[in-house]
C-alpha cells in the first residue's frame, strides 16, 4: 500500500473514536496486549512518564517532551488525536514518524487485524511503542488517549505518572461523578512508581491517596510545592512567576503557549522534573526555561491557544469541555478587545448544557461543524444555544464561517475557532 492507502485503510477500516464516539473504546487491555506480544514488547524497552488527566494533559506532554529533548535527551512523544496529520501522535525529538514506517507497521500487523479487531487507537499505540522502541529513545512521554485504567496506554511500567486534573468530560465512559472519573484516571498509578498530581480537589485527592498508597506508590502534589505568584499575558507568549514553597525562591519562565491555564501546566510539569531528577535524569535549570520557552517550535504543539494573526487576533483554542472552556474564559477576561466573535462547533456526546451555559452572551456566533460523524449538527446547536442567549448563523464548514467572521471583524476585534479538536482540526492556516 501507498502511505495514503494505508491511513485510509487505518481510519476506515478499523473502529475510530473521533468518528463513532464510545463504541470504538475497548473496555479492556486484551487487545494492546496482544498486538505488543506480537511485536516482541517494545513498550518494555524504553523509559516512559505516563501522563492523563481531564484537560492539560496534551499541553503537559509537550512541555515536558521538549524540556526533555532541550536537556539532551532522545525523546518519544505520543499524544492523540492529531490536528492535520496522522503523523502528529508519533514524534521522537519532535520529527513526525516517517510514513515508511507507519506502512510497514499496518504491513506487518495487519495479518493479526482479523483475529484481533483492535480499534484505531490500539493500532496506533502499538505503532508508537515499536516505533520508539525500533528507534531507542531515551525516554518516552505518552500521553492517555480517554480514562487511564482501561486505555490502551495504560501497558508502560513508567518513571512516573502525571494526572493533571479531574473535571467533566466522557461521563458516559468514566461515569457521572468526580468520584468515578478519579478512579478511572487514578487507574494509571503504578506499584512504587511516584504520582504528580496536578490539582488538589477535596472530592478527588482522597482517592488518589487510597490508590497510591494501595499502591505503595509515593504522591506529589504540585500545587504542596510550587505557586503561581504573577504571571503576565502577551499575545503569543505567557510570563510566570513561580515560587517554590520549599524554599520561598521565585522564578520568572516564559512559554510560547499563552493561555493562563498553562499556568497550572508548568507548576505540574515543575514537579514531574524534580521527580525525574531524583531518579537520575540530568534536567539543569537552563534546559527547563528554554523547553518552556520553545514548546511550539521544538514539539509543533498547535490548537493551544494558538494565534494565528492580528488586526483582528484569530485564535485556535481546542478547549471543548466544561473546565476547559471555563480556562479559557478566564483568559479572556485578562485580554483586552472590542467585539469577540466564536465560531464553533461540538460533538454530539459532549453535554451541550454544560458548556453553552458558560460562553459569553455578548459574543457575535457562527455556528458550524466538524465533518466527522459525530459532529453535532449546525442547525441543532444554534437551536440549543439559543436556550442560553446566544445568537448567531450557521455555517456549513468551519472556514466558511472564519471568512464570514474576518468580513465583519474590525482590527480590534477577537476571533476564536473553538469547542473541538476536530474542529480546530479543518481550519486552513493558508487561507487567512
Amino acid at each position: 500500500m501507498t502511505y495514503n492507502q494505508t491511513i485510509e485503510y487505518l481510519f476506515t477500516k478499523l473502529p475510530m473514536f473521533s468518528r463513532i464516539g464510545s463504541a470504538a473504546f475497548k473496555k479492556d487491555l486484551t487487545n494492546i496486549k496482544i498486538l505488543c506480544d506480537h511485536l516482541g514488547n517494545p513498550e518494555r524497552q524504553f523509559k516512559s512518564i505516563h501522563i492523563g488527566g481531564t484537560n492539560g494533559k496534551g499541553s503537559t506532554s509537550h512541555m515536558l517532551a521538549s524540556v526533555l529533548q532541550t536537556a539532551g535527551y532522545k525523546t518519544g512523544l505520543y499524544t492523540s488525536p492529531h490536528l492535520y496529520d496522522f503523523r502528529e501522535r508519533i514524534k521522537i525529538d519532535g520529527q513526525l514518524v516517517p510514513e515508511d514506517f507507519v506502512i510497514a507497521f499496518v504491513e506487518q500487523i495487519k495479518p493479526l487485524v482479523d483475529d484481533v479487531q483492535p480499534s484505531f487507537f490500539e493500532i496506533t499505540v502499538a505503532m508508537a511503542f515499536s516505533y520508539f522502541a525500533q528507534q531507542k529513545v531515551d525516554v518516552a512521554v505518552i500521553e492517555v488517549g480517554l480514562g487511564g485504567r482501561l486505555d490502551s496506554t495504560n501497558i508502560i511500567h513508567p518513571e512516573v505518572s502525571v494526572i493533571t486534573n479531574i473535571g467533566w468530560d466522557h461521563m458516559n465512559i468514566l461515569g457521572d461523578t468526580l468520584k468515578q472519573i478519579a478512579i478511572e484516571k487514578a487507574g494509571i498509578i503504578k506499584p512504587a512508581t511516584s504520582v504528580v498530581i496536578g490539582e488538589k480537589n477535596k472530592t478527588t485527592s482522597p482517592v488518589f491517596q487510597q490508590i497510591a498508597a494501595n499502591q505503595k506508590a509515593p504522591i506529589f502534589y504540585s500545587q504542596d510545592r510550587y505557586a503561581v505568584y504573577s504571571y503576565k499575558l502577551q499575545v503569543s507568549t505567557l510570563e510566570v512567576t513561580v515560587a517554590d514553597l520549599s524554599n520561598g525562591l521565585e522564578t520568572t519562565y516564559i512559554t510560547d503557549l499563552p493561555g493562563i491555564y498553562q499556568t497550572k501546566n508548568i507548576c505540574t510539569v515543575l514537579q514531574t522534573i524534580e521527580v525525574l531528577r531524583e531518579k537520575g535524569f540530568a534536567i539543569n535549570t537552563d534546559s527547563i526555561h528554554s523547553g518552556l520557552q520553545n514548546v511550539q517550535k521544538i514539539t509543533g504543539l498547535g490548537g493551544r491557544w494558538e494565534v494565528l494573526k492580528q488586526k483582528p487576533t484569530v485564535v485556535l483554542e481546542v478547549a471543548h469541555n466544561e473546565d476547559g472552556l471555563q480556562q479559557m474564559i478566564a483568559h479572556l477576561k485578562a485580554l483586552s478587545f472590542h467585539q469577540l466573535h466564536l465560531i464553533y462547533g461540538m460533538v454530539k456526546d459532549k453535554e451541550a448544557d454544560k458548556v453553552l451555559k458558560l460562553l459569553p452572551k455578548e459574543a457575535q456566533y457562527y455556528f458550524t461543524q466538524a465533518h466527522i460523524p459525530r459532529a453535532l449538527p449546525a442547525a441543532e446547536l444554534k437551536e440549543v444555544a439559543s436556550n442560553y442567549g446566544l445568537q448567531g448563523n450557521t455555517y456549513e464548514h468551519v472556514n466558511t464561517a472564519l471568512h464570514a467572521a474576518l468580513q465583519t471583524a474590525k482590527e480590534d476585534d477577537l476571533i476564536i475557532v473553538c469547542g473541538s479538536i476536530f474542529l480546530v482540526a479543518e481550519v486552513d492556516k493558508h487561507a487567512l
